[in-house]
């Protein structure tokens, strides 16, 4: 039977994308793993390939078309044997079953085993009822248990993407609760609701004789918009702020260019900081976290995001493992993401994850601030830049020191005070004894 393709979710936060270019046209037999697309989402271009194998029936959304809405309709798959006739019957998709999958998407993103047209073991789902004239989405699995103890679909929250309906939303649900729950939210304060969006006409009216230039939201921006809204509105943040004396620091690192040089190494100040953060998390294994809404997830590992600045916006690669990794292949690893990042080529799991994140706006001149949580990271630190002060030594001396001054933002669901301050005393520890970092 014809199946359609649909647009897919490259990320978390993507909800819309831009079809850049066709690999495919009508009439084309495509097998499993060939090349249909390239898909420009709000971080990266995507090249998407096909699931199943089958005939490219019609091309529905044309190439270079911008605001393509995830799980739209893009193209449709016959079978052998099947004609365009068949096209017009082709069943609607489950979000779920999309017929094309990231070239190098992380298992997030790839199809749930079982879903496709190849799978023969399956027993048919129902369909999903509709409310208010919408469908709801809701996963095979979770149908049958919903038909099997005659619950109302339309009466559960999903807490899959996009509120998908998943298998842990219906297991121990009995056919009352959902009206139960329909009516608690129904008598949910109005205070919860979310605030009214701005008017785009207002505020332009307010410039009414002024001369501008409106220059419209891309999806990059638009999801810095939206995930650094939500970090505020939803994040109690808190600040720790500590002065590092640097010199010590500097004095190793050029000791440690000389030696590199041959190699063609040369190890930047932020190599340090990473690596400072990945041996603090160790050290600090409870604040090692991320916030999951009903429970905090306590990582082994020491993945650390790095903020990257591009063109109209930034990207916040992921480092992982960086606790177990040397600072010579920290460095090369980081010039790697970063310049991928500048040219946008880097893959979904390569800037999705971490528990920690680091912005260092030293470099740019920027002595102190307070940068914002990137969800659903515990901490993030923001690094100003190495400045030359007079400092009261131990013995009561005054000296000249290098001291840079960092802020550590703090997301208080998952990271008290005292866990905060403890985290952040290992990271001066580590800056100001970096030799230790070498142990």
């Amino acid at each position: 039977m014809a199946t359609e393709i649909l647009m897919p979710a490259l990320s978390p936060t993507m909800e819309e994308g831009t079809l850049a270019k066709w690999l495919v046209k009508e009439g084309d037999t495509v097998a499993s793993g060939d090349l249909l697309a390239e898909i420009e989402t709000d971080k990266a271009t995507m090249e998407f390939e096909a699931v199943d194998e089958g005939v490219i029936g019609k091309i529905m959304v044309a190439e270079g078309s911008e605001g393509v809405k995830v799980n739209t309709p893009i193209a449709v798959l016959l079978e052998d044997g099947e004609d365009m006739g068949d096209v017009d019957k082709a069943p609607k998709s489950d979000p779920a079953d999309s017929n094309v999958a990231p070239a190098s998407a992380s298992d997030a993103t790839a199809p749930a085993p079982g879903h496709g047209r190849g799978a023969t073991d399956a027993t048919p789902a129902p369909a999903a009822p509709a409310k208010d004239g919408n469908r709801i989405f809701a996963s095979p699995l979770a149908r049958r248990i919903a038909s099997q103890k005659g619950l109302d679909l339309s009466q559960i929250n999903g807490s899959g993407p996009k509120g998908r309906i998943v298998k842990a939303d219906v297991e121990g649900v009995d056919a009352t609760a959902p009206a139960a729950a329909a009516q608690a939210t129904a008598s949910a304060p109005a205070a919860q609701a979310a605030p009214a969006p701005v008017d785009p006409s207002a505020i332009e009216a307010m410039y009414q004789g002024r001369d501008f230039e409106t220059i419209p939201l891309n999806g990059m921006r638009k999801t810095i918009a939206a995930r650094l809204t939500e970090a505020k509105q939803t994040i109690p943040h808190f600040y720790l702020r500590r002065d590092i004396q640097l010199d010590n620091l500097l004095a190793f690192r050029s000791q440690l260019n000389k030696q590199l040089e041959s190699r063609g190494v040369k190890l930047s100040i932020n190599d340090f900081i990473i690596k400072a953060c990945a041996l603090a998390l160790q050290s600090v294994p409870a604040a090692n976290a991320v916030w999951a809404g009903d429970r905090v997830l306590q990582m082994k590992a020491s993945d650390v995001a790095v903020a990257v600045a591009i063109e109209g916006g930034l990207f916040t690669p992921v480092l992982q493992d960086a606790d177990m990794k040397s600072l010579s292949s920290l460095s090369a690893e980081m010039k790697d993401l970063a310049g991928r990042a500048r040219d946008r080529k880097l893959a979904p799991h390569e800037y999705q994850g971490g528990s920690f994140a680091i912005s260092n706006l030293g470099m740019m001149g920027i002595e102190n601030f307070d940068a914002v949580i990137n969800p659903p990271h515990g901490a993030i630190l923001a690094v100003g830049a190495g400045v030359k002060k007079p400092v009261v030594t131990p013995e009561g001396q005054i000296e000249v020191k290098t001291v840079m001054s960092t802020t550590l933002s703090v997301d208080h669901r998952v990271i008290d005070g005292a866990l905060g301050a403890e985290l952040l005393g290992h990271i001066v520890d580590n800056l100001e004894n970096p030799m230790g970092m070498l142990a």
